[in-house]
């Protein structure tokens, strides 16, 4: 059963909220739902960890990590500057 809900937001935020949900062809409603509803049922929700990995993707790892601050669009720049140099 649906019940109606008022909310006062940002104005600003509500405009580019209702632009995000447009994009993703979904309602503002049913966007601002699904975030609640994960928020309150947590037995349904799943935490990372929970996710099964298949062996597949498992098998493509590489081992490699990357710093927390590394910025791959920089990096990418770079490497292409020095390509077509």
């Amino acid at each position: 059963m649906d019940a109606k809900l008022t909310l006062k937001l940002d104005k600003n935020v509500i405009e580019k909220a209702k632009e995000y949900a447009s994009s993703h062809n979904r309602s503002l409603s049913r966007m601002i739902e699904s975030y609640l509803k994960t928020l309150v049922d947590k037995d349904t929700a799943q935490s990372e960890k929970d996710f099964e990995i298949s062996p597949f993707v498992k098998s493509m790892r590489s081992g490699v990590k990357f710093p927390a601050d590394f910025d791959y669009k920089k990096e990418y720049g770079d490497y292409l500057a020095e390509k077509y140099r």
